[in-house]
């Protein structure tokens, strides 16, 4: 039995992930900042390690024969002051330092590294759909991304094989963006940001976990991916199929005006209004099947009524 071990894996897509791939056979530990505690599934153990004093659990590690890179603090959790800024690159680059050192200096068996990235790496698309190999932006997601891909690329150097995925807002009701553009819809109101009109790249996050279950299983697949659904949308489809599928007929759509998301969101403001039109085709060309492809079966299977 193969051994997953994840970096950020208390988080939305980390509990996500550890759930499918004990589903499929693998055993996973979660590296955790907090002391190892019991979990419900046998097949989840947890290990502790610190970034920030660039400690980690050796035994852990050498246990392991991938490494899904998921750490990294949440870029829209608060307003992007100076130190929540460096705050960002640091918990992604450092965190990538310490799995680094630690692989150079330790005898392990890690065959491959799968690591998160963004769609921030993009800039404004500007009427066409990013791929792989066009240029980042210079703004400060972009140069964050570029940062935190560099720092996991570096274990090519020892050997392993990497894959990076550059995720899009990953659509879940458990957490993320889209709880955000439901709380609002709670009360009536279907939330349009700005005019709407900016391009969204989305993903379901049950496709999204097996991007990277394809990414261990699939022993060739290296490289940088966009972690993508094929249809992306506006922002204004997004919020108005969620509203639909939600509440029906039940709600009022409401325009939140640029200049207030700008006051209320500062620099943030920018990754919220810009399009940012992505596209997922080569991941498909390694073979890789969308569950749900298109924003109404996401919608449909994340807001379902629940079955007794």
């Amino acid at each position: 039995m193969d051994t997953v071990l994840i970096t950020g894996g208390t988080g939305l897509v980390g509990r996500a992930l550890s759930q499918l791939l004990t589903e499929v056979g693998y055993r996973v530990i979660i590296l955790s900042r907090q002391k190892a505690t019991a979990s419900d599934n046998e097949l989840i153990s947890y290990a502790q390690w610190d970034v920030s004093r660039q400690t980690i659990d050796i035994e852990a590690l050498q246990q392991a024969d991938y490494i899904v890179h998921l750490a990294g603090a949440n870029v829209g959790d608060k307003r992007w002051t100076t130190s929540r800024k460096k705050e960002i690159v640091n918990s992604r680059v450092q965190s990538s330092g310490l799995l680094y050192d630690s692989l150079e200096k330790h005898p392990n068996k890690v065959k491959k590294i799968i690591s998160a990235s963004a769609t921030g790496y993009y800039g404004e698309d500007q009427g066409h759909a990013f791929v792989e190999t066009d240029p980042p932006a210079i703004d400060f997601l972009g140069t964050t991304c570029v940062a935190w891909e560099e720092s996991v690329l570096k274990m090519k150097q020892l050997g392993k094989k990497v894959v990076i995925l550059r995720t899009g807002i990953t659509l879940s009701k458990e957490g993320g963006a889209l709880k955000e553009f439901y709380k609002p819809l709670r009360f009536g109101f279907a939330t349009i940001l700005g005019n709407g009109e900016q391009y969204i790249s989305w993903i379901h996050i049950h496709d999204l976990v097996r991007l990277y279950l394809s990414a261990i299983v699939n022993h060739e697949l290296h490289g940088i991916f966009n972690a993508v659904a094929p249809n992306p949308v506006q922002h204004k489809e997004l919020v108005m199929t969620m509203a639909q599928v939600a509440k029906g007929k039940s709600f009022i759509s409401l325009h939140v005006p640029s200049f207030a998301l700008k006051i209320g969101l500062g620099e943030m403001s920018v990754e919220v209004l810009k399009s940012c039109n992505v596209s997922s085709a080569k991941i498909q060309q390694t073979g890789f099947v969308f569950s749900y492809p298109t924003i109404k079966s996401a919608m449909e299977n994340i807001f379902a009524p629940k079955q007794d």
